[in-house]
């Protein structure tokens, strides 16, 4: 009964995900935007705010979900409107913001002053509540998300379901902390949810050399109708994505917790009054399909530190470069260099 209750849950998400997906156009033109471009975001930009959003994640102690739920909200808005590299930290941040009401427990939410303070962003309380308002009413108040988080829990929650044998061994942690990789990277933003996580599972199964766990995913693929090929397809871009993490040339940290590393004046201004910071210019809220605005604001992205260097880990093991070692869910303490 519970595994046919999960097979029905499944079969509702899987009908629902298109819901809130990104749109590919958007994304695409993202893709293509070269790094240095002024007027819009490029993927390595996307992607460098991603593993920030990681970093604060982990740093404020908030699930996988709310992560997960944070980079949908921001693909879902980048890929719908135009904006500019400066206004990118306030939008990312306002993500963040949205996905952990939405998920945390009331009592473990940061406060907004605190939230902006750690990130170490150039904008204010009122800049980031008009930001989070402008990202609800763009996104048509949809602000809860049908994710490969979603799915990568029923999947593994069916696949347990239906065996008894090693199921220590399938570690939803490791799946997690595989995932938040790929989303690291904006290609992985125009895969459907449930292929994503299908990908993830399969290729953890056939490491793990469980026949039997196998089959159970392959008839998951075949109740959901899912075309071997794009299968293969995302499976052989999640396979790149791991190995590139696990090479030596990939740069991360040596610590196994996230430890924030600032300067002696970042450190100063983190404890001085935001009061007197100029409000964020207003955005020009054209879409990807209208002509741009222009601007004369004043640029705000110079100057502002990169928090990925200080990423938090998530995962142990050959399967996992030792970038992402599992931490523990304690808060990190600062550490001041000087």
């Amino acid at each position: 009964m519970e595994a046919v209750k999960l097979m029905r849950e499944l079969k509702t998400n899987f009908e629902q995900e298109m819901n809130y997906l990104p749109k590919e156009t958007g994304l695409c033109l993202i893709e293509s935007t070269r790094e240095n471009d002024r007027q819009g975001i490029s993927g390595k930009c996307r992607d460098a705010k991603v593993e920030d959003l990681w970093s604060l994640t982990s740093f404020f102690g908030y699930s996988t979900q709310t992560f997960v739920l944070a980079v949908n909200l921001l693909d879902r808005f980048l890929a719908m409107m135009k904006v500019q590299p400066k206004h990118l930290a306030c939008i990312s941040i306002s993500c963040l913001h949205i996905a952990a009401k939405a998920v945390e427990e009331e009592c473990n939410l940061s406060s907004t002053n605190e939230l902006i303070r750690i990130s170490q962003c150039k904008f204010t309380v009122s800049d980031l509540t008009r930001m989070e308002k402008i990202i609800s009413e763009k996104l048509n108040f949809q602000l809860k998300a049908i994710t490969a988080l979603t799915f990568l829990h029923l999947y593994h929650r069916i696949t347990l379901s239906h065996t008894s044998d090693r199921k220590e061994a399938l570690n939803l942690d490791t799946l997690e902390a595989q995932l938040k990789a790929c989303l690291c990277r904006i290609t992985f933003s125009k895969a459907k949810p449930s292929v994503l996580a299908l990908s993830l599972l399969r290729q953890e199964l056939e490491a793990m050399q469980s026949v039997d766990m196998v089959e159970i995913a392959r008839s998951v693929q075949r109740h959901l109708k899912i075309a071997d090929v794009e299968l293969l397809h995302w499976r052989g871009l999640v396979a790149k994505c791991m190995s590139d993490y696990s090479s030596p040339e990939c740069s991360r940290p040596n610590n196994k917790k996230l430890v924030w590393i600032v300067s002696r004046r970042t450190a100063q201004n983190l404890h001085t009054s935001y009061c007197n910071v100029p409000e964020l210019p207003t955005i020009p809220e054209d879409c990807w399909d209208e002509s741009e605005s222009e601007d004369s604001c004043e640029d705000m992205s110079s100057g502002e530190e990169s928090l990925s260097s200080s990423l938090g880990s998530d995962a142990e093991g050959p399967y996992f470069p030792s970038h992402f070692i599992c931490q523990s869910n304690q808060r990190n303490k600062y550490h001041h260099t000087p």
